[in-house]
């Protein structure tokens, strides 16, 4: 039993600092791809001891701007609720790190005698869970907003709970389309369907199709595109940046926060951009899986055969899983610095009068497809 609480709390270290480095990265590309996008030199003045050693802006990303963050005063506005004030931040990113428990990096990693699931928390429910947790985050929103006895704030707490609200009604529905077409809640499972042919998945035993993977996006690319948009809505960033919306409401629900209150804000929004590009990878990318890559090695549909060390396999699938994600991390940050903000009325619209009516859409038509199948 002690054994197995140390392995668990080794794998949630692990995820938690993978999602720390992956972050701090992510505000780095977000700075360096915005500068590019614009055509201008961006973040690069900042040196150590006078010296420059790479004029690329890591120094100000990892060094310089957050130490000046983290030392500036920790105002608290007058008239504010102070235990909420400070309660709102962690209530933001404490949900979205517990909601990484369930979501698998790897496949099994064989020590010795035992065989450790590369998932901090095996659950069958998965999906249940990331829907139950990741909801949770709205209250550091609304808290924000009303804690801080700041009229902005208050409009910006109330905008950003009624877009999250919004939109996890058409993620919810996509996520019940791949449970569905999955027969499972749990990721994990999920995960290890994706590794043989999609004939095969299909039943259509081992034609042409054996050639593609049986990722998720191939049989339900709608569901893709309405997880992947209301996946960036509730992250809270443009065009979907209503909450914030420095041209009209300052900074939004956190206008009144500063040092590392506002850093913990400024987290949980690139928490948000690496969880849910975990989760389309898991559900529609293969997750871990690199095609043709099984428990022994390479197992290609044309009969050949390439044997691999399991350590070897095991980290070719843990990078493959960081790959994949980051590749939708930068998708996130392109679409950022790209698309114009939506009107408020606009951002409803969109949720409530497109997303939602399509997602129940695709769910009656997959309802359609597996009953004509079976």
């Amino acid at each position: 039993m002690g054994l197995e609480v140390g392995i668990a709390a080794v794998k949630a270290l692990v995820v938690v600092l993978i999602t720390l480095q992956l972050t701090v990265l992510l505000l780095w590309v977000e700075r360096k791809g915005s500068a590019l996008i614009q055509n201008r030199i961006g973040a690069n003045r900042a040196n150590i001891f006078g010296v420059m050693p790479f004029n690329t802006g890591l120094v100000n990303t990892l060094m310089a701007d957050p130490l000046k963050m983290f030392t500036k005063e920790d105002f608290v506005p007058e008239g504010a609720d102070r235990l909420l004030h400070f309660l709102a931040p962690f209530l933001s990113v404490f949900p979205i790190l517990v909601t990484f428990a369930c979501v698998p990096f790897g496949d099994e990693l064989r020590v010795g005698g035992m065989t450790i699931s590369l998932q901090v928390a095996d659950l069958n429910v998965g999906i249940l869970y990331i829907l139950a947790v990741a909801s949770m985050a709205v209250y550091g929103v609304v808290l924000a907003g009303w804690a801080s006895n700041n009229r902005w704030a208050l409009l910006g707490g109330i905008r950003g709970s009624a877009q999250m609200i919004s939109y996890e009604l058409a993620m919810g529905l996509a996520l019940v389309s791949m449970v569905m077409t999955f027969g499972t809640l749990d990721l994990q499972t999920m995960a290890r369907a994706q590794g043989s042919g999609l004939g095969s998945f299909l039943g259509f035993g081992k034609p042409v199709l054996d050639w593609l993977p049986a990722w998720g996006i191939f049989y339900q690319p709608f569901a893709f595109l309405l997880f992947f948009t209301a996946g960036i809505a509730e992250s809270k960033r443009i065009p979907f940046d209503l909450p914030e919306s420095e041209s009209e409401l300052i900074s939004g629900y956190y206008t009144e926060y500063s040092g590392g209150k506002q850093a913990a804000f400024m987290f949980s929004d690139f928490a948000e951009i690496v969880l849910v590009s975990a989760l389309v990878v898991t559900m529609f990318f293969g997750g871990w899986q690199i095609p043709f890559l099984g428990r022994e090695g390479f197992a290609f549909p044309w009969g050949g055969r390439l044997p691999l060390p399991h350590l070897v396999i095991v980290v070719g699938q843990v990078v493959a899983f960081l790959a994949k994600v980051f590749f939708f991390c930068w998708l996130q940050i392109l679409i950022r610095w790209t698309l114009p903000r939506f009107r408020y009325d606009q951002l409803m619209r969109l949720g409530w009068k497109m997303l939602l009516p399509l997602a129940l859409a695709n769910v009656v038509l997959t309802s359609v497809v597996i009953l004509l199948a079976q």
